[in-house]
């Protein structure tokens, strides 16, 4: 291989991963900032966890779509475009005036951030030979990493110095660098191509499924869970989905390619994402419900007490890779996602008095954890999958990701409800609910400890489906011949 492309596939890894960087940040920074937000656009709690809620469903829904027109119109096209989309989004989201605006805006951000996001992961399949992919992938998931440090902490001092607002704003000049940086180092990967509806129906069913999906569980509570509203919005979600299946598989041009779904090993990673991203998402929140909640830490106090969630990674994530691509990443999803039940299955236990060690320890286990298993499950997933149709297929994973990620969160606060009104959990949750009593602050440690045990479950569910990657690939999904081919070019 010629020096100057090696010297491209770093500087498109570089570019690309600059994205995952900055949507994680997005991400973590606005929990953090999220109280002051409240106060300065004078909303209430449910508006203002619409301003979360509604970023992760455009950012789950659009990825099915952006998988699809990256292969049909181009990987850099599309990549570009969701990075322009969400760097003009995030600043409207700074100048914001209203709840109702910001959340619109938001709706606009996670769109750009899917489209970016679904074609990032493609360019680096497309980029790095087989027997390098895994160590590539590995440094692109440290970029979530630092995000996951640099948002809390970053966050809070950003609050107390500049206001609400800044949290966004800081993010705009990584978002413009990284897209001027694709502009000048990504290739245009497909020739013009005959264009090709695009799948309305499969986009509209899956997405109002996920949003009553969602509603209704979160709601489910101060509803009542037998009451006509939340039974039939259960029902109408049901439809939905049934709906959308019948549409994929009849439409020419499908949005979730379920022709993927009959290669084993992939059908089988989707199953250890989903199961995974549900278990490894809500630690964060009922840590943060914990923390914020029961002990009453500042935002900033508790942005630090979190930094062993994902510092480890930093080392982890790259030797995860590589030793994804040494050893084969069937073995190491399973040693993650083990340990990653055993850490959750720690916290467990937490007390109403604040314990530095009980909290920090089982967050690096976690963090180690997670450092070998994702890189290696991105690949045992992606690399199952036809070459030709990575970019469908890496839309199928991230998607299923985020509405883990979606359920995850949602079903945290649904089991924090089980032990306090939800008015209360939500208010813990932001830190607005004034002093506890002792009735309350026992209720909401008893539901964190609880929440913990409960998402063992998804890990087991994740351990399951994993022993099935143990199996050796059936030909025809990705042939040893054209990773040979691959090597040689």
């Amino acid at each position: 291989m010629a020096q100057s492309d090696i010297r491209l596939k770093w500087s498109i890894l570089a570019a690309v991963t600059l994205v995952s960087f900055i949507t994680n940040v997005d991400a973590t920074i606005v929990v953090i900032g999220l109280p002051r937000l409240m106060s300065g656009l004078h909303i209430s709690v449910v508006t203002g966890l619409w301003t979360i809620t509604s970023y992760i469903i455009t950012s789950t829904v659009f990825l099915l779509p952006a998988g699809r027109w990256s292969d049909l119109i181009g990987t850099k096209k599309i990549f570009i475009a969701g990075l322009a989309i969400f760097t003009v989004a995030t600043f409207l989201c700074g100048i914001a005036n209203s709840g109702s605006a910001l959340i619109v805006y938001r709706f606009i951000q996670g769109t750009g951030a899917a489209l970016a996001l679904a074609t990032a992961t493609p360019i680096i399949v497309k980029a790095f030979p087989a027997n390098e992919l895994g160590k590539a992938l590995g440094i692109n998931s440290t970029s979530w990493v630092i995000g996951s440090i640099v948002g809390p902490v970053a966050g809070g001092a950003l609050i107390n110095a500049f206001g609400w607002r800044s949290i966004f704003f800081v993010t705009i000049p990584f978002a413009i660098i990284g897209m001027i940086a694709a502009m000048i180092v990504l290739r245009a990967d497909v020739s013009p191509k005959q264009q090709v509806k695009s799948d309305w129906l499969g986009m509209i069913t899956f997405g109002l499924g996920l949003v009553g999906l969602l509603v209704s569980l979160s709601e489910g509570q101060s509803w009542g869970w037998l009451s006509l509203r939340t039974l039939g919005l259960f029902v109408l979600t049901l439809v939905l989905f049934i709906s959308f299946v019948w549409i994929e598989l009849r439409v020419k041009a499908p949005l979730f390619n379920l022709s993927l779904v009959k290669h084993r090993h992939y059908s089988a990673g989707l199953g250890v994402t989903f199961s995974y991203s549900i278990g490894y998402f809500a630690t964060t929140f009922l840590l943060t419900l914990y923390l914020q909640g029961a002990l009453r830490l500042s935002p900033l106090s508790a942005g630090l007490l979190l930094i062993p969630l994902s510092a480890p990674q930093l080392v982890m994530g790259p030797l995860g890779g590589a030793a994804a691509d040494r050893f084969g990443p069937a073995r190491l999803v399973l040693v993650g996602v083990f340990f990653l039940g055993l850490g959750v299955y720690f916290l467990g236990s937490l007390g109403p008095q604040l314990s530095v060690m009980a909290i920090i320890l089982p967050q690096l286990l976690m963090s180690t954890a997670n450092g070998l298993g994702w890189p290696a499950l991105t690949k045992a997933v992606l690399s199952s999958a036809p070459r030709e149709q990575t970019g469908a297929a890496s839309g199928m994973f991230y998607t299923f990701r985020n509405v883990g990620m979606s359920l995850s969160l949602t079903l945290a606060l649904v089991v924090a409800e089980v032990s306090v009104p939800p008015s209360v959990a939500s208010q813990a949750f932001l830190g607005t609910a004034g002093v506890l009593s002792t009735n309350i602050k026992s209720a909401l440690v008893n539901s964190t400890d609880k929440g913990f045990q409960f998402f063992i479950l998804f890990y087991a569910i994740a351990f399951i489906c994993g022993l099935v990657l143990l199996r050796p690939h059936r030909s025809g999904q990705m042939s040893n011949s054209t990773v040979s081919t691959q090597k040689q070019a």
